[in-house]
Protein backbone atom coordinates (compact mmCIF):
# COMPACT_ATOMS: atom_id res chain seq x y z
CA UNK A 1 0.00 0.00 0.00
CA UNK A 2 0.74 3.71 -0.48
CA UNK A 3 -0.26 6.92 -0.25
CA UNK A 4 -0.42 9.29 -3.09
CA UNK A 5 -1.48 12.65 -3.87
CA UNK A 6 -3.37 12.61 -7.18
CA UNK A 7 -5.80 14.50 -9.13
CA UNK A 8 -9.06 13.22 -9.25
CA UNK A 9 -11.26 12.92 -12.38
CA UNK A 10 -14.78 11.98 -11.43
CA UNK A 11 -16.38 10.36 -13.89
CA UNK A 12 -19.52 8.29 -14.90
CA UNK A 13 -17.11 5.01 -15.84
CA UNK A 14 -15.05 2.17 -14.02
CA UNK A 15 -11.34 2.05 -14.72
CA UNK A 16 -9.83 -1.65 -13.70
CA UNK A 17 -6.21 -2.27 -13.02
CA UNK A 18 -4.36 -3.49 -16.23
CA UNK A 19 -7.38 -2.64 -19.10
CA UNK A 20 -7.02 0.07 -21.77
CA UNK A 21 -9.56 2.99 -21.64
CA UNK A 22 -9.90 5.79 -24.20
CA UNK A 23 -11.32 9.64 -22.75
CA UNK A 24 -11.97 12.32 -24.30
CA UNK A 25 -10.78 15.33 -22.34
CA UNK A 26 -12.87 18.79 -23.14
CA UNK A 27 -13.56 20.76 -19.80
CA UNK A 28 -10.88 23.02 -19.53
CA UNK A 29 -9.93 22.30 -15.39
CA UNK A 30 -9.26 18.45 -16.77
CA UNK A 31 -7.45 19.81 -19.77
CA UNK A 32 -4.80 21.81 -17.29
CA UNK A 33 -5.40 18.43 -15.38
CA UNK A 34 -3.78 16.24 -18.19
CA UNK A 35 -1.08 18.94 -19.33
CA UNK A 36 0.40 18.48 -15.65
CA UNK A 37 0.15 14.90 -15.80
CA UNK A 38 1.50 14.68 -18.61
CA UNK A 39 4.43 17.34 -17.98
CA UNK A 40 5.28 15.54 -14.45
CA UNK A 41 4.54 11.97 -15.90
CA UNK A 42 2.20 11.24 -12.99
CA UNK A 43 -1.40 9.43 -13.10
CA UNK A 44 -4.38 10.77 -12.34
CA UNK A 45 -7.36 9.01 -10.35
CA UNK A 46 -10.37 8.32 -12.15
CA UNK A 47 -13.28 7.78 -9.87
CA UNK A 48 -16.49 6.13 -10.62
CA UNK A 49 -19.50 8.78 -9.95
CA UNK A 50 -23.12 9.27 -10.70
CA UNK A 51 -24.98 12.26 -11.06
CA UNK A 52 -27.21 14.20 -12.90
CA UNK A 53 -26.68 16.54 -15.84
CA UNK A 54 -24.75 20.09 -15.22
CA UNK A 55 -23.72 19.04 -11.67
CA UNK A 56 -19.83 18.98 -10.49
CA UNK A 57 -19.87 15.27 -8.69
CA UNK A 58 -17.06 14.61 -5.95
CA UNK A 59 -16.70 11.31 -4.72
CA UNK A 60 -17.12 10.96 -0.98
CA UNK A 61 -13.81 9.62 1.34
CA UNK A 62 -13.65 6.33 1.24
CA UNK A 63 -14.65 6.08 -2.24
CA UNK A 64 -12.64 3.21 -4.11
CA UNK A 65 -11.01 4.69 -7.83
CA UNK A 66 -8.08 3.55 -9.97
CA UNK A 67 -5.05 4.91 -10.94
CA UNK A 68 -4.93 5.99 -14.72
CA UNK A 69 -1.89 6.56 -16.57
CA UNK A 70 -1.86 8.30 -19.96
CA UNK A 71 -0.17 5.97 -22.66
CA UNK A 72 -1.30 8.10 -25.71
CA UNK A 73 -2.53 11.41 -25.83
CA UNK A 74 -3.88 13.46 -29.24
CA UNK A 75 -4.26 17.56 -28.65
CA UNK A 76 -7.33 18.78 -30.93
CA UNK A 77 -6.91 22.03 -32.86
CA UNK A 78 -9.93 23.42 -30.05
CA UNK A 79 -7.78 22.72 -27.51
CA UNK A 80 -9.58 19.12 -26.31
CA UNK A 81 -7.52 15.58 -26.36
CA UNK A 82 -8.33 12.21 -27.08
CA UNK A 83 -6.07 10.30 -24.28
CA UNK A 84 -5.64 6.04 -24.33
CA UNK A 85 -4.82 5.10 -20.65
CA UNK A 86 -4.48 2.38 -18.88
CA UNK A 87 -5.47 1.44 -15.44
CA UNK A 88 -2.72 1.01 -12.54
CA UNK A 89 -3.73 0.19 -8.72
CA UNK A 90 -6.77 0.73 -7.22
CA UNK A 91 -7.15 3.33 -3.92
CA UNK A 92 -9.25 4.48 -1.43
CA UNK A 93 -9.76 8.36 -1.44
CA UNK A 94 -8.80 9.37 2.12
CA UNK A 95 -9.27 13.51 2.04
CA UNK A 96 -8.82 16.38 -0.41
CA UNK A 97 -6.00 18.47 -0.38
CA UNK A 98 -6.53 22.41 -0.54
CA UNK A 99 -4.89 23.62 -3.66
CA UNK A 100 -5.21 26.57 -6.43
CA UNK A 101 -5.53 24.38 -8.85
CA UNK A 102 -8.63 24.23 -11.03
CA UNK A 103 -9.14 20.64 -10.20
CA UNK A 104 -9.74 18.67 -7.50
CA UNK A 105 -6.51 16.81 -5.84
CA UNK A 106 -6.71 14.37 -3.46
CA UNK A 107 -4.65 11.60 -1.26
CA UNK A 108 -5.29 8.21 -1.97
CA UNK A 109 -4.45 4.78 -0.45
CA UNK A 110 -3.42 2.27 -2.69
CA UNK A 111 -4.68 -1.37 -2.31
CA UNK A 112 -4.19 -4.61 -3.64
CA UNK A 113 -6.63 -8.51 -3.12
CA UNK A 114 -5.76 -10.02 -0.60
CA UNK A 115 -5.83 -13.56 -1.24
CA UNK A 116 -3.96 -13.98 -4.73
CA UNK A 117 -2.38 -17.29 -3.26
CA UNK A 118 -5.19 -18.75 -2.61
CA UNK A 119 -5.01 -22.17 -4.52
CA UNK A 120 -8.39 -22.55 -6.58
CA UNK A 121 -7.86 -19.06 -8.08
CA UNK A 122 -6.22 -21.11 -11.16
CA UNK A 123 -9.18 -23.19 -11.44
CA UNK A 124 -11.95 -20.48 -11.12
CA UNK A 125 -9.30 -18.24 -13.82
CA UNK A 126 -9.81 -21.37 -16.35
CA UNK A 127 -13.67 -21.72 -16.05
CA UNK A 128 -14.18 -18.01 -16.39
CA UNK A 129 -12.18 -17.71 -19.44
CA UNK A 130 -13.96 -20.80 -21.05
CA UNK A 131 -17.17 -19.09 -20.28
CA UNK A 132 -15.57 -15.80 -22.02
CA UNK A 133 -14.68 -17.33 -24.76
CA UNK A 134 -17.86 -18.62 -25.02
CA UNK A 135 -19.42 -15.13 -24.87
CA UNK A 136 -16.92 -13.73 -27.47
CA UNK A 137 -17.86 -16.47 -29.92
CA UNK A 138 -21.34 -15.73 -29.39
CA UNK A 139 -21.43 -12.69 -29.90
CA UNK A 140 -19.52 -12.64 -33.09
CA UNK A 141 -21.69 -15.25 -34.47
CA UNK A 142 -24.64 -12.70 -34.04
CA UNK A 143 -22.50 -10.13 -35.98
CA UNK A 144 -21.55 -12.72 -38.44
CA UNK A 145 -17.40 -11.87 -37.80
CA UNK A 146 -14.77 -14.50 -37.99
CA UNK A 147 -14.39 -16.39 -34.97
CA UNK A 148 -11.21 -14.89 -32.99
CA UNK A 149 -10.49 -15.37 -29.38
CA UNK A 150 -9.70 -12.71 -27.50
CA UNK A 151 -6.25 -13.13 -25.67
CA UNK A 152 -6.49 -13.20 -21.75
CA UNK A 153 -3.34 -12.54 -19.24
CA UNK A 154 -2.29 -15.06 -17.31
CA UNK A 155 -2.65 -14.23 -13.92
CA UNK A 156 -6.76 -15.16 -12.31
CA UNK A 157 -6.03 -11.58 -10.78
CA UNK A 158 -5.95 -9.76 -14.27
CA UNK A 159 -8.06 -12.15 -16.00
CA UNK A 160 -10.98 -11.29 -13.62
CA UNK A 161 -10.26 -7.46 -14.46
CA UNK A 162 -10.16 -8.18 -17.82
CA UNK A 163 -13.51 -9.67 -18.26
CA UNK A 164 -14.77 -7.22 -15.43
CA UNK A 165 -13.74 -4.33 -18.20
CA UNK A 166 -15.28 -5.94 -21.27
CA UNK A 167 -18.79 -6.98 -20.10
CA UNK A 168 -21.33 -4.54 -20.48
CA UNK A 169 -22.30 -4.39 -17.51
CA UNK A 170 -24.07 -1.69 -15.17
CA UNK A 171 -21.63 0.96 -13.80
CA UNK A 172 -22.71 0.25 -10.26
CA UNK A 173 -22.12 -3.36 -11.13
CA UNK A 174 -18.70 -2.80 -11.85
CA UNK A 175 -17.54 -0.25 -9.27
CA UNK A 176 -19.01 -3.50 -6.49
CA UNK A 177 -16.36 -5.79 -8.43
CA UNK A 178 -13.76 -3.02 -8.44
CA UNK A 179 -14.12 -2.67 -5.05
CA UNK A 180 -13.73 -6.21 -3.96
CA UNK A 181 -10.64 -7.16 -2.39
CA UNK A 182 -10.73 -11.18 -3.14
CA UNK A 183 -10.05 -12.38 -6.50
CA UNK A 184 -11.57 -15.49 -5.73
CA UNK A 185 -15.44 -13.35 -5.28
CA UNK A 186 -14.55 -11.22 -8.77
CA UNK A 187 -14.59 -14.50 -10.35
CA UNK A 188 -17.16 -16.64 -8.74
CA UNK A 189 -19.51 -13.08 -9.35
CA UNK A 190 -18.45 -13.45 -13.28
CA UNK A 191 -19.15 -16.75 -13.09
CA UNK A 192 -22.91 -16.16 -11.66
CA UNK A 193 -22.87 -13.65 -14.33
CA UNK A 194 -22.50 -15.35 -17.67
CA UNK A 195 -24.19 -18.69 -16.56
CA UNK A 196 -28.27 -16.63 -17.22
CA UNK A 197 -25.93 -14.33 -20.05
CA UNK A 198 -24.81 -17.66 -22.26
CA UNK A 199 -27.69 -18.80 -21.66
CA UNK A 200 -29.66 -16.29 -23.16
CA UNK A 201 -27.02 -15.78 -25.92
CA UNK A 202 -26.86 -19.20 -26.66
CA UNK A 203 -30.51 -18.99 -27.98
CA UNK A 204 -30.15 -16.06 -29.79
CA UNK A 205 -27.21 -17.31 -31.78
CA UNK A 206 -29.73 -20.21 -32.33
CA UNK A 207 -32.50 -18.44 -33.94
CA UNK A 208 -29.88 -16.25 -35.96
CA UNK A 209 -28.07 -19.80 -37.93
CA UNK A 210 -32.00 -20.62 -37.98
CA UNK A 211 -33.06 -17.46 -39.87
CA UNK A 212 -29.85 -17.24 -42.26
CA UNK A 213 -30.66 -20.91 -43.14
CA UNK A 214 -34.11 -19.46 -43.75
CA UNK A 215 -35.23 -21.87 -41.29
CA UNK A 216 -34.00 -25.12 -42.76
CA UNK A 217 -31.24 -25.47 -40.01
CA UNK A 218 -28.09 -26.66 -40.85
CA UNK A 219 -24.71 -28.12 -39.69
CA UNK A 220 -23.03 -25.43 -38.14
CA UNK A 221 -21.97 -26.40 -34.49
CA UNK A 222 -23.43 -24.50 -32.32
CA UNK A 223 -20.48 -22.26 -30.61
CA UNK A 224 -21.54 -22.06 -26.80
CA UNK A 225 -23.26 -25.57 -26.85
CA UNK A 226 -20.80 -27.68 -28.74
CA UNK A 227 -23.75 -29.18 -30.58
Amino acid sequence: MATLEVPLFPLGIVLFPGTPQLLHIFEPRYRQMLADCLEADAPFGLSFVTSAEDQDPAPEPGAVGCLAMVRESRLLPDGRSNILTVGGDRYVLQSYVDTELPYRMALVETFDDEDLNTPQLDELAAQARAQFAKFVAGMQTLSDRPQESVPLESSAQAVSFQIAAALDLEGEVKQELLMLRSTQERLLRLLRVFRPLNEELGQRVAVHRRARGNGKGGQHRDVLTGE
